[in-house]
């Protein structure tokens, strides 16, 4: 409820609740002293009329607020929670001993000075009018929502007013301070972007219709579903800035497996809820563990008022219906409209740029900002911005995969990969495709065609060594992306589901960057369909079909890398793009890997190339060899040798179980 529009307002709304507080005190402090002459009426029995007409009085005189006015908060308060007269003079009997010396006199007297000012639900159930034992019981409102708190026994234990609730009363709006770093601007800051695409609008608007429609069932929760958790948190708060509503963030990480805890904030979330017309979000994340996960259902079955979820797939929360908004992603014209609002006048003046952005890029309001802000620091001119401006984006768009991809630093270019001209005409191909998706696809309107087959996907085949995992981080560092290596152990899963489940936090983190993504030795996952047999084999066989439909609708670059072809499956070789063979090299290939293994800077001596390509090895083993013979050097002091290469190329060779003829190093000594 909003109180007050102005100043002067709220001054009378508070003298006019503190007169209300006055009053009901001075109401409970007659009950109590016709209790105490009831009990001791040797005490102070010329009083016993007068306390009697004066109870009748302010009961007749109970003041009504002003047409259009605000309430008072304690009727507030007894609206909210249902509370019968006997429980609302319980609870004004627990603020007045705080507040009131009036009461406290009183109580000090009804209870023949033994109870020194305190109060309990014995009393209560004897002095006050209306009395009933019901009000007392645990799951009643008193109890229930902690609005008192009691110490000891039931009837003897001793009744204190909540201190949320005791401010309430008072007129101040105050959170318990559990709540307080839940808010907006504490610990777990609400990211709200600066402005929601038309899509995200929409589906703040049916948040609203649903929490307005008297239709619609109040207690279930709702769970905005979607890829960019910023965005979410952005359309439920953009939905509760509209109906008023105070919205409060909580990680599911940060919810108490104790369930004496959650019981304790269950009773405050509920409390002031009402109060204080709040909302709260709970706010999921793929790497919850499994503890937290339970404890945040079993938090949001007790869960009242105004409830949201944000997650990235639905969750499933056993008794508790929920009704489950999905947040797509923002169209291809939507993000470029938040670019141009993002970079307002720092926009690339190139043609086109905020068009290759918004294509390559996707992502939310928020992200874009922050990629702004990094790159205009980075940039020491105005002519440094775009080029930094890319690199802020890889970083905001970098997918947290540690678990089941490597991301490579690609430092490789294209002066040192030494292939057939045949192979390399095939990669530059594939790079051109790579860097001209959006002119293609969009401004000249093939992807309007149809969606299947849009992906960009390569096999790169060849024994160990040859080459395959150079060329992806060349091809990462000429289109300036990120490269990132799956590790087929983390992904691949004995249990049903979770090989998929894997695959898409894979593919789904690498949309939004268009990361380039190396699946080593991919016959171990991509391999062929088998015969169905049982139901290992089918599941197996979902897996691949599973793989086929995801890369297919990729939108960057895929590469597989296999030792032999004839292992993949064949509805694989059919989709992908590109085939590139990486031969072994001959000895003129291997002459140069050998004069481009050694950098400018590296000390040499004597070296001859055209003996050491008669080593039968692959670049790779090249690249080891050089690097095992400069160290060798290193120890003795000396620039690197023949003499070195050759005690590193039998090491080399011992670890590959490969013996070495005098007619491969014949001559190098």
């Amino acid at each position: 409820m909003t109180r007050t529009d102005t100043q002067t307002q709220q001054a009378e709304w508070l003298q006019r609740n503190r007169q209300t507080l006055a009053h009901e005190f001075h109401r409970i402090s007659a009950a109590l002293r016709l209790y105490a002459h009831r009990t001791h009426p040797q005490a102070a029995p010329e009083h016993r009329e007068a306390d009697m007409a004066a109870q009748e009085a302010l009961a007749a005189a109970a003041t009504q607020p002003p047409d259009g006015a605000a309430p008072p908060a304690l009727a507030l308060l007894c609206e909210s929670f249902g509370l019968t007269a006997f429980e609302r003079d319980v609870l004004l009997l627990c603020a007045g001993v705080e507040l009131e010396g009036e009461v406290l006199a009183a109580c000090g007297a009804a209870q023949g000075g033994a109870g020194r000012g305190s109060v309990n639900f014995a009393l209560a159930l004897a002095a006050l009018p209306g009395a009933h034992f019901s009000a007392v019981l645990p799951g009643a409102p008193l109890r229930r929502a902690q609005l008192v708190e009691l110490q000891g026994s039931l009837m003897q234990g001793a009744l204190r007013i909540n201190e949320q609730i005791l401010h309430y009363l008072l007129g101040f709006d105050v959170l318990d301070e559990r709540l307080t770093e839940l808010e907006e601007g504490g610990p777990h800051q609400l990211k709200q972007n600066p402005m929601l695409v038309p899509s995200h609008h929409a589906a703040a608007e049916r948040i609203v219709a649903l929490l307005t429609d008297e239709q619609s069932d109040a207690e279930n929760l709702i769970q905005v579903v979607g890829d960019d958790d910023s965005a979410r948190q952005a359309v439920v708060a953009a939905a509760c800035k509209q109906l008023g509503l105070r919205l409060l963030c909580l990680r599911v990480v940060d919810i108490s497996a104790n369930p004496e805890e959650r019981k304790s904030w269950t009773a405050l979330w509920n409390r002031s809820a009402l109060l204080h017309d709040l909302a709260l979000l709970v706010c999921y994340s793929d790497d919850d563990p499994s503890e937290s996960v339970k404890a945040a259902a079993a938090l949001l079955r007790r869960l009242e008022g105004p409830l949201f979820v944000s997650s990235a797939e639905p969750v499933r929360i056993a008794g508790r219906e929920s009704f489950q908004i999905d947040l797509p992603q923002p169209t291809l014209v939507e993000r470029q409209e938040l670019w141009r609002t993002a970079l307002g006048p720092l926009a690339p003046k190139s043609p086109g740029a905020i068009e290759v952005l918004a294509a390559h890029f996707q992502l939310g309001a928020q992200a874009m900002a922050a990629a702004c802000d990094l790159a205009r620091l980075a940039s020491a001119t105005p002519a440094q911005f775009p080029t930094q401006l890319w690199d802020a984006c890889r970083q905001q768009a970098r997918p947290r995969l540690s678990d089941l991809a490597q991301r490579i630093e690609p430092q490789s270019g294209w002066d040192e990969l030494v292939l057939p001209d045949a192979q390399g005409q095939i990669l530059r191909a594939l790079a051109s495709q790579a860097r001209h998706r959006f002119q293609v696809y969009h401004k000249w309107g093939f992807s309007q065609k149809t969606q299947r087959g849009l992906g960009l996907s390569a096999l790169f085949v060849g024994s160990s060594g040859t080459g395959k995992t150079l060329a992806a981080e060349v091809l990462a560092h000429e289109l300036r992306l990120d490269l990132y290596r799956i590790d087929l152990s983390q992904v691949v899963s004995k249990y049903i589901g979770e090989t998929e489940k894997n695959l898409r936090r894979v593919f789904d983190a690498a949309e939004r960057g268009g990361a380039v993504l190396l699946f080593d030795e991919a016959d171990a996952l991509f391999g062929k369909r088998s015969e169905v047999k049982d139901s290992h084999d089918r599941h197996a066989n979902i897996e691949v079909s599973y793989l086929l439909q995801r890369m297919e609708a990729y939108s960057g670059l895929s590469i597989l890398t296999s030792n032999m072809k004839g292992a993949l499956d064949s509805a694989f070789l059919r989709r992908i793009r590109f085939i590139v063979q990486f031969p072994f090299p001959d000895p003129a290939q291997r002459a140069e890997l050998w004069r481009r293994a050694f950098p400018k800077s590296a000390p040499t001596q004597g070296l001859q190339w055209d003996k050491l390509a008669k080593l039968q090895v692959a670049g790779g083993n090249i690249r080891n060899i050089a690097l095992s013979a400069a160290f060798l050097a290193a120890e003795h002091g000396q620039p690197v040798s023949m003499a070195h290469l050759l005690h590193a190329a039998r090491l080399e060779c011992a670890k590959l179980e490969k013996p070495l003829s005098d007619a491969e190093t014949g001559g190098w000594t």
